[in-house]
């Protein structure tokens, strides 16, 4: 098959495709690092979250949807817990309270935010600040 639109420039590329194992993890809490993308109208978190490890309970105004890529934890959502694995999807409405308690694996997962977090985003920011005063 042959293709007769024009490639995209390396500038063109850089705008669009970012290489995730390329991006510095920020800290959300301690045990959990993530590799934020911010899109303009959505955030996606490539998070690694060390085994027995905690995440609070807390809640936010965003939309999230939760992909399990590797792992198991038990997931608190609203005062219940529920054992998700590899495979597994939740989808949390804005404003639910949830959080983890991560047993003994690490757990790799993807999470998709329906707005980008503004607490993420100043961690980010200051992450990257942190990096640029060690060079």
């Amino acid at each position: 098959m042959s293709t007769e639109l024009p490639v995209a420039s390396a500038e063109e590329f850089k705008k669009r495709v970012i290489h995730q194992p390329d991006l510095p993890p920020t800290e959300l809490v301690a045990g959990s690092n993530s590799r934020l993308v911010v899109g303009e109208q959505a955030m996606i978190s490539f998070l690694k979250m060390d085994a027995n490890s905690y995440f609070a309970p807390h809640s936010h105004p965003q939309e999230q949807i939760m992909i399990v890529l590797e792992g198991y934890c038990d997931e608190i959502i609203e005062g219940k817990l529920y054992r998700v694995q590899k495979g597994d999807v939740i989808i949390l409405p804005p404003h639910v309270v949830h959080g983890a308690y991560i047993r003994d694996v690490d757990v790799y997962a993807i999470d998709i935010f329906g707005s980008p977090r503004g607490d993420y985003m100043m961690k980010m920011m200051q992450n990257m600040v942190a990096i640029h005063a060690q060079k």
